[in-house]
């Protein structure tokens, strides 16, 4: 019996996909981003143990929204890739009931070692998008805002053009952290020389997990910063999605 660690189930999201989306969020991730909103899933033996059969069940009562919108189950987090072999036993049941699939995930597992790929490969055959969230573009900032360098997530990005697995683009705009035109430039040149890429969004900064840290006893670093204003996050879309006018023409 296939099992794997969750953190909660949304039964209606509305903002993780097409449509109406069954939102599994799992437990484990290896970023540590300053702006997090479920800092509860970083640890790998923090939430609950559930089977691949008990997921299935309860999504099984949700398929005539999927039907109606056009949505089906998205895996968030917390980083799905943590635990590649319970994702991809569920996505396997999922498109025998002919549910749309979804990943949103950072990457932050991927590597280009056989032992992974395979199993990386193995999971796309099942998988019809995923949300890529990427932070920040430049690698010394990445690392400061994660705690992790983006080589290997940009490197994600590359691999899933070569595969032709469609994606949406999510970037968390922060004032101060992720807000730079520069940066902004930067990312938008890099979306370019990919050929899968059919959405971006920009997600402006909240303040809204941040009683989840001083619940967790976590010091959060970001007291005092506002969300980006209207006219910043206007201006990183039409940067950002300037990628995709490109394509288009």
């Amino acid at each position: 019996m296939v099992t794997g660690r969750i953190h909660s189930v949304e039964s209606f999201g509305a903002v993780d996909g097409p449509g109406l989306r069954y939102v599994v969020f799992f437990q484990g991730c290896p970023l540590r981003c300053q702006f997090c909103h479920n800092p509860d899933t970083w640890k790998m033996s923090d939430g609950k143990e559930i089977t691949v059969k008990e997921i299935i069940d309860e999504l099984e009562s949700y398929i005539p929204f999927f039907e109606a919108s056009g949505g089906g189950i998205t895996v968030s987090g917390g980083e799905p890739l943590l635990q590649i072999e319970f994702l991809t036993e569920i996505f396997k049941e999922c498109k025998k009931l002919g549910i749309h699939t979804t990943i949103d995930t950072a990457g932050g597992p991927f590597s280009r070692r056989p032992q992974f790929l395979e199993k990386l490969d193995e999971l796309l055959k099942y998988t019809d998008l995923i949300l890529l969230d990427i932070k920040e573009i430049d690698p010394e900032r990445h690392k400061f805002i994660t705690g992790m360098y983006n080589d290997h997530i940009l490197d994600f990005a590359k691999y899933l053009s070569e595969k032709d697995i469609p994606i949406w683009i999510r970037h968390v705009l922060v004032p101060g952290l992720s807000d730079y035109d520069e940066d902004l430039y930067r990312l938008r040149d890099f979306l370019k020389t990919l050929n899968n890429v059919k959405k971006i969004e920009v997600l402006p900064y909240h303040t809204m997990g941040v009683y989840k840290w001083e619940t967790l006893g976590i010091p959060y670093k970001l007291h005092g910063v506002e969300p980006p204003s209207q006219e910043r996050v206007e201006n990183a879309v039409r940067i950002l999605n300037s990628a995709l006018e490109a394509v288009e023409a």
